[in-house]
């Protein structure tokens, strides 16, 4: 099936623009890092909302464009004829990135932490200015950049955007060469200030979505020895295999069978809790990525045994149902 041309320009750009920011935030001395990425992954953003509102709109480009009211022979303006409005240069000028969050919000097409997420960063953007000394507010960026990527890749599943994702090595250095000790030494300007009151907000207010995040928190923990656990690591399925601790099980595998099913009511407009859906859990519980089954409580031998899940089941059932 061929594909819009500028449908796919505006992905293509999207991916491009959010890879950039990625290389630029991950690179080992970049005096601008925060700025920059946020100025980049804003215009992947952008770019992405505009070509999905495109699509929606059957690839009318007149869908993306910035609309204003007609001049009439009398020089007044119409009250019911609309047309582009263009640049100093004369170009057709595009809607922005808030008129894109409102139009895909209006459609229900835009989860509030994702929005949240990308409204924190537009506010770094515009605000970039302000931002004498960084150090402060490094890591609440970071935690707002790895949410921002877990985002990105998710809507881009969500929306079955036709871009292939395993090419691309879509992650953020765990470790962005954050010093600690600036966070005591140094102290908030008022605008620091007033951004970290922001986040706070937003994060009392967060919606409790499996998919998307506003923040991601970060905590690091170094220890001595030859243990496995001090090795970064990522998923090889030829990899070498190794063991989690019975709490980290708990944090990976954190919810139980009654509410995965409330989350598919809330999520899916065709979704019974019956045959189907017990025969797609029943594999489910064979993929030991998605499901665990560990005892009540740990220390009792004869205590009962449950299956817990993965938040990434929601994907899988995904292929099964229709998102509301």
């Amino acid at each position: 099936m061929k594909t819009n041309p500028l449908y796919k320009g505006l992905l293509d750009k999207s991916i491009a623009s959010m890879i950039s920011a990625i290389e630029i935030y991950n690179k080992p001395d970049f005096q601008y890092r925060e700025e920059t990425f946020t100025i980049l992954a804003i215009n992947a953003w952008e770019l992405l909302f505009k070509a999905h509102i495109l699509k929606l709109n059957n690839y009318k480009t007149r869908s993306i464009y910035e609309l204003q009211p007609a001049t009439l022979k009398d020089g007044s303006l119409s009250k019911t004829r609309k047309v582009i409005a263009k640049n100093r240069i004369g170009n057709p000028k595009t809607i922005s990135i808030l008129i894109a969050i409102s139009i895909l919000e209006s459609r229900k097409l835009l989860p509030k932490n994702l929005r949240d997420n990308v409204e924190a960063l537009i506010e770094l953007r515009d605000n970039a200015v302000h931002f004498y000394n960084m150090n402060p507010i490094a890591r609440p960026i970071q935690e707002l950049g790895f949410a921002c990527i877990r985002n990105y890749i998710a809507i881009l599943k969500a929306w079955s955007v036709p871009i292939d994702l395993h090419q691309y090595n879509l992650f953020l250095m765990p470790l962005a060469y954050i010093d600690e000790k600036k966070f005591v030494e140094s102290a908030l300007t008022d605008e620091q200030g007033r951004y970290i009151q922001l986040l706070q907000e937003k994060l009392k207010h967060k919606d409790k979505d499996g998919d998307y995040d506003i923040a991601i928190s970060i905590e690091l923990d170094f220890k001595k020895g030859n243990s496995i656990e001090a090795i970064g690591m990522k998923f090889d399925p030829n990899g070498v295999s190794i063991t989690l601790s019975e709490e980290e099980r708990k944090s990976r595998y954190p919810h139980t069978y009654k509410e995965i099913v409330e989350k598919c009511k809330e999520r899916y407009s065709d979704f019974k809790c019956g045959t189907k859906f017990n025969e797609i859990m029943k594999e489910i519980k064979k993929n030991d990525k998605l499901a665990y089954n560990r005892k009540l409580y740990p220390n009792n031998p004869k205590s009962q045994i449950a299956t817990f899940y993965n938040a990434g089941i929601m994907h899988e059932l995904d292929n099964h149902y229709t998102r509301k």
